[in-house]
């Protein structure tokens, strides 16, 4: 299966930055090859400064070897050994009126002191972080997700919406993220849902993404915007990198397990503003955002 789902992998990178470079037209992924020094490795590739998108990173990696201590108490196990691989993208669009999205889909080993496999998980997900509604933007991708999800089991769509909605929040703030998509995670086998069936789910949903996102990037790539919306998009950035740093439990893995540092933090945005005690005007298209992150919408 590991091999399998790393060979699925690559090959979705190949697709998904292939088709990117086309929707920006301007710049390339940057191709950075790694190793982890306990064991594996990764390819990130990154995109900064195009005509659509001012920075992103499309990333894959698998490593192995032992589990941090850190880990092991968290999983409450001893002497494991681990295998993971996924891929990972965030890309965050120069223009305010295209969402900024993220993306992951991963598989993980756990082996006991004789290299059997003790557990087996897959996770990931996808979901959307605007900095101004488009409603119909929203129900596109939402309808995508569903598409998929119901083609593997009649409640998956709406039990991984709510995960999403429930994972992608900023307590602190008591909103959010972003207005959501799939969140799964510890995806085992059971009397319902074999490891292929689970590798056939995971995969359906990665093979989605382009269709999720492309369409709403070249929707709303050449629309005008001002300073101040800049300005907001770049307020609105901040909120994602608190998320990711406070939060995310993917950025934490990745420290925890002396990941490299420039693969776990692409995620974050070029240019970022925290203003004091920032409010919205009310009335505004601003406020309008603000209100659904507050409430989660069922967008289908």
């Amino acid at each position: 299966m590991k091999d399998k789902f790393y060979q699925y992998i690559q090959n979705l990178q190949d697709t998904i930055t292939s088709k990117l470079e086309a929707v920006d037209g301007k710049a390339t992924f940057q191709e950075d090859i790694w190793e982890r020094p306990e064991g594996g490795g990764g390819r990130t590739r990154v995109i900064e400064n195009g005509n659509v998108f001012e920075k992103g990173g499309v990333n894959i990696s698998g490593v192995h070897g032992k589990l941090p201590d850190s880990m092991q108490k968290y999983f409450g196990v001893e002497d494991a050994d681990f295998f993971a691989c996924g891929l990972s993208l965030v890309l965050h669009p120069k223009n305010p009126m295209v969402p900024t999205v993220h993306a992951n889909w991963r598989y993980f080993e756990m082996y006991d002191k004789d290299g059997a496999i003790v557990d087996q998980w897959f996770g990931g997900g996808q979901d959307l972080t605007p900095y101004y509604l488009f409603e119909d933007d929203a129900v596109h991708f939402h309808k995508v997700c569903k598409t998929a999800c119901d083609k593997h089991h009649p409640e998956f769509y709406e039990t991984y919406k709510k995960r999403c909605d429930d994972y992608f929040y900023n307590a602190h703030r008591n909103e959010g993220r972003g207005i959501g998509g799939l969140f799964f995670d510890y995806c085992k086998a059971t009397d319902a849902m074999s490891m292929e069936n689970w590798y056939n789910f995971v995969t359906e949903v990665g093979n989605s993404f382009l269709e999720c996102y492309v369409p709403i990037v070249e929707k709303r790539k050449a629309l005008p915007f001002s300073k101040e919306q800049r300005d907001w998009q770049e307020i609105r950035r901040g909120r994602y990198v608190e998320f990711n740093l406070v939060h995310d439990k993917g950025t934490l893995f990745g420290l925890k397990t002396n990941g490299r540092i420039e693969s776990i933090l692409m995620s974050l945005p070029p240019h970022v503003q925290w203003v004091y005690d920032h409010q919205p005007e009310v009335g505004s298209e601003e406020e309008k955002l603000i209100k659904v992150l507050q409430n989660p919408k069922d967008w289908v």
